[in-house]
């Protein structure tokens, strides 16, 4: 058994010996007369066909700012050559043989849009040299070939980058390129995390260009990838729609806060970073890409409430000098729209309007004492010897309409907003310019008296109108705040919506 074995080894190694014996004769029987300079065809005037087969094994990088596509690729080539046969019965049944490709005739296939600045070529392999003349090359080769990027749709994008591999120096009356496979080969391709590969079709072209009149063929590899966007979904445009929801909520902050203005700036500032962050990454083109439009529209939005904020903050600080409230305002803006935003002041029903009492509906109290005091005044007015002449009468008219003001929204509010009265004036008698009469009873003829007491219900008038027109441009300024809220949480809402479909 041992010897069996014994005997066995040295047959084979007696066999390989007799291989190598032979592939060394082979060798200097094919290369004694061979150069690797001219092409190996028998008859020049005849094409030589190359086949071409392209294996994707990865994609190292998509730079959309240069518009360059690295790949690592497998390149095959496979031809005949001519003066490269052998019959293998000749050399103990040798039919294939591996040497280093620079000892035989090479095709110049080059990759025609290539943007290396290096214009490194593929590796240096061995070649298979099989006893018919077939020559098979495979080379691995890491590429870097222009790429028209189109970022209109970015980061929901695709993008075709094409490399076309063809001969530099052969016409295709001297060599013709075939393709092995009607598609580029992806059994074994590595997933990248930023693109998908759709697929890699491939197209023969035959070309004739400007400056020759033969024609030159080519094979066109058009990659189809397809962006992943979770990464920028998640880093820039969530962020973003977050961010733009903050907007509307300017108008939802109260007038006197002092921050409704700088809620705005400071939103804008935030999203131009972004829009920064974006114009990064991108190629300088006209092609505004989907997310920069998106930001462009949130950012002019904001600047538009910013603005709108301003006005309504203006019209929010009208003073007393203000113009009233339009009617149509009144109607419109007071009346409808107060009630579609429930805009409600404070001890406003949110069901019915304010209902103001008449005087006549007011307390008996008040009414009593009212009629009490207009009572008395007259019957002092009576007990006056002469009575009080026309222009008098006139003024104790308006006392008694002050006194009626004064009744009604109670004395401390007159105190409060009237000036004091001086009561060491002339009390009548004869510089009076009329009979006297009882102190008591003619207190009110004299003309300061008169005059500061119509003076205080005049102011009082005034001030109450004046609150009253504050109080109302207020209202008005609050109301724009609730319909410039929701008018722009629905232009964000509507953005948002349309900016995702685009992931859909």
């Amino acid at each position: 058994m041992t010897s069996n074995l014994h005997l066995n080894s040295l047959l084979l190694s007696g066999c390989l010996g007799a291989q190598g014996r032979f592939a060394y004769k082979l060798m200097k029987d094919l290369f004694d007369n061979y150069t690797n300079a001219l092409r190996p065809v028998e008859d020049m005037d005849r094409a030589m066909n190359v086949t071409l087969q392209i294996t994707l094994s990865q994609i190292i990088d998509m730079d959309e700012r240069n518009q360059i596509l690295i790949a690592y690729l497998w390149i095959r080539q496979v031809w005949f050559d001519a003066y490269l046969r052998w019959n293998k019965d000749d050399y103990d049944g040798l039919d294939t043989i591996r040497i280093p490709s620079s000892y035989v005739w090479r095709p110049d296939i080059v990759l025609y849009n290539s943007a290396d600045d290096q214009f490194t070529g593929s590796l240096e392999t061995n070649v298979v040299i099989r006893y018919d003349g077939q020559i098979m090359w495979d080379s691995p080769a890491i590429t870097k070939s222009s790429c028209k990027v189109d970022v209109s749709f970015f980061p929901f994008d695709g993008q075709q980058c094409r490399l076309t591999f063809g001969s530099w120096t052969y016409n295709g009356n001297q060599i013709d390129i075939l393709n092995h496979l009607d598609t580029g080969d992806l059994t074994d391709f590595v997933e990248n995390v930023e693109w998908e590969v759709l697929g890699m079709p491939a197209k023969k072209n035959v070309i004739t260009y400007g400056c020759c009149s033969e024609p030159y063929p080519d094979i066109t590899y058009t990659l189809i990838l397809k962006r992943r966007a979770s990464f920028y979904i998640f880093n820039l445009l969530l962020p973003c729609i977050m961010i733009s929801f903050l907007a509307p909520l300017g108008f939802y902050l109260p007038a006197d806060s002092g921050e409704k203005v700088s809620l705005g700036v400071t939103v804008l500032l935030a999203l131009t970073v972004f829009q920064l962050l974006v114009a990064e990454s991108m190629p300088p083109s006209e092609n505004v890409p989907l997310i920069g439009k998106y930001y462009i529209a949130t950012m002019t939005m904001i600047t538009a409430s910013t603005a709108l904020t301003i006005f309504i903050l203006n019209i929010h600080h009208y003073g007393p000098g203000a113009k009233p409230v339009p009617g149509w305002a009144k109607k419109f803006i007071l009346q409808y729209m107060s009630r579609i935003f429930f805009v409600y002041e404070v001890g406003e029903r949110c069901k019915s309007p304010n209902i103001q009492l008449e005087p006549e509906k007011l307390p008996n109290v008040k009414v009593v004492n009212e009629q009490a005091k207009q009572e008395d005044l007259k019957a002092k007015t009576k007990n006056c010897p002469e009575g009080l002449d026309p222009k008098r009468q006139d003024k104790t008219e308006k006392l008694e309409s002050g006194f009626s003001d004064v009744s009604n929204h109670g004395y401390s509010s007159w105190k409060e907003n009237a000036k004091y009265v001086n009561l060491d004036e002339r009390r009548g008698g004869k510089e009076g310019g009329y009979k006297s009469c009882p102190e008591s009873q003619c207190l009110y003829h004299h003309e300061n008296l008169l005059k500061n007491i119509e003076y205080m219900a005049n102011c009082f008038r005034d001030q109450k109108a004046a609150q009253k027109r504050i109080g109302e441009w207020k209202k008005v300024a609050k109301v724009l705040d609730r319909f410039f809220m929701w008018v722009f949480f629905i232009m964000v809402f509507f953005m948002s919506v349309l900016i995702m479909s685009k992931a859909i």
